[in-house]
């Protein structure tokens, strides 16, 4: 069965933190392909700081020369919140019976109860959660509870990712790098660089448009 992993994100801007997880995952989950999907207009946070054409422009220039990493502009082009819930039921109209995996790190994972319509998430996906080496079940907090309780009951092997189109939960330890992009742009803000935390492809454009100033 072909598989996708679906990455979604801001990327404002895309760094290390994002591609290392999806690189690790790809290769380790043996995706066909994994396609980023830029966020339009994010619903769990503030706007982006740059406008989604550079921020587009960033994705394609971080991702050129890594096979089988394809941009899904779908967001950009879809009026309204970019809820993940749309988009993976878009996928799911476009590419038929094949097996789509959200890609999420664990955090976000543990918010997904307060994401919109997230019960119908697994309906049209499997969820794979990247967390640290070492994380257990146990750490989680309490308002967390919700998240977990999901997990025991549908955590799966990761052969299910090419065995069924949805429905399973795959956790999947990877390298942890402790980038984000607000302390990137926070950086950037107070004139430092930000190089060897992004691409320096993505560095130069940052540098040559004057963005996060």
């Amino acid at each position: 069965m072909r598989s996708i992993g679906v990455f979604g994100g801001t990327f404002d801007p895309i760094h290390f933190g994002h591609l290392r997880a999806a690189l690790e995952l790809y290769e380790g989950l043996q995706f066909d392909e994994v396609r980023l999907v830029p966020a339009s207009i994010p619903p769990h946070r503030d706007e982006p700081s740059v406008d989604s054409g550079q921020r587009l422009a960033m994705v394609e220039a971080a991702i050129s020369e890594q096979p089988d990493f394809v941009i899904d502009e779908r967001e950009l082009r879809r009026e309204g919140p970019s809820y993940m819930v749309d988009t993976l039921q878009s996928m799911r109209d476009d590419f038929g019976d094949i097996s789509l995996s959200l890609l999420m790190g664990l955090d976000a994972f543990l918010g997904l109860p307060r994401w919109h319509r997230w019960e119908r998430i697994l309906e049209l996906a499997h969820i794979v959660v990247a967390h640290r080496p070492g994380w257990h079940l146990d750490e989680a907090e309490e308002a967390e509870q919700r998240a977990v309780e999901l997990l025991e009951e549908r955590r799966a092997e990761a052969t299910i990712l090419q065995e069924r189109p949805a429905g399973g939960i795959v956790l999947r330890a990877v390298t942890p790098l402790a980038i984000s992009a607000t302390a990137i742009r926070r950086l950037i803000g107070e004139g430092h660089s930000a190089r060897y935390l992004i691409p320096d492809a993505v560095w130069h454009m940052i540098e040559k448009d004057q963005l996060y100033r």
